[in-house]
């Protein structure tokens, strides 16, 4: 065969550390714009940015080229850097050590776009701990609870 065909949807969400709510109105669309062009930086093509004011969620396609962990570097390395360059109240910002990537069927794309572009009304009646359980519900993934948090 000499082509390598890929097309590898994910979701991925990781929150702040310590699930600070350092994400506010002020810096929230550019942090959003910061991590999708870093993500097409990086040959995986972004969908949609979202989140809340403890977590982000990003729907790309990961590139052929370029593991998942060195993607979840890249991002938050980058991003943490660039937001403390935006004023002391970002200063003491970092995200949270681990992340959330799940693969995405094709046909749940639209699903999962609306999803994580209602993530302000999402959680005016659920926090990101929830959310994150029921995910790693529905992937079936088995955690220890007492790491999942930091």
């Amino acid at each position: 065969m000499g082509q390598s065909l890929v097309q590898n949807y994910l979701h991925i969400t990781f929150s702040t550390k310590h699930r600070q709510p350092l994400i506010d109105e002020s810096i929230e669309s550019e942090l959003h714009s910061y991590l999708g062009g870093t993500c097409n930086n990086l040959a995986c093509q972004v969908l949609t940015v979202g989140g809340y004011t403890d977590h982000v969620h990003i729907l790309c396609m990961l590139s052929k080229k370029i593991a998942l962990v060195t993607l979840m570097e890249e991002l938050k390395a980058h991003s943490s850097k660039w937001i403390k360059t935006k004023g002391t109240a970002y200063q003491n910002f970092y995200w949270q050590d681990g992340y959330g990537a799940f693969s995405v069927n094709p046909s749940e794309i639209n699903t999962v776009f609306n999803y994580i572009s209602s993530q302000h009304e999402h959680h005016q009646v659920k926090t990101f701990q929830e959310e994150y359980r029921a995910f790693l519900k529905k992937y079936k993934v088995d955690y220890d609870e007492r790491y999942v948090w930091e």
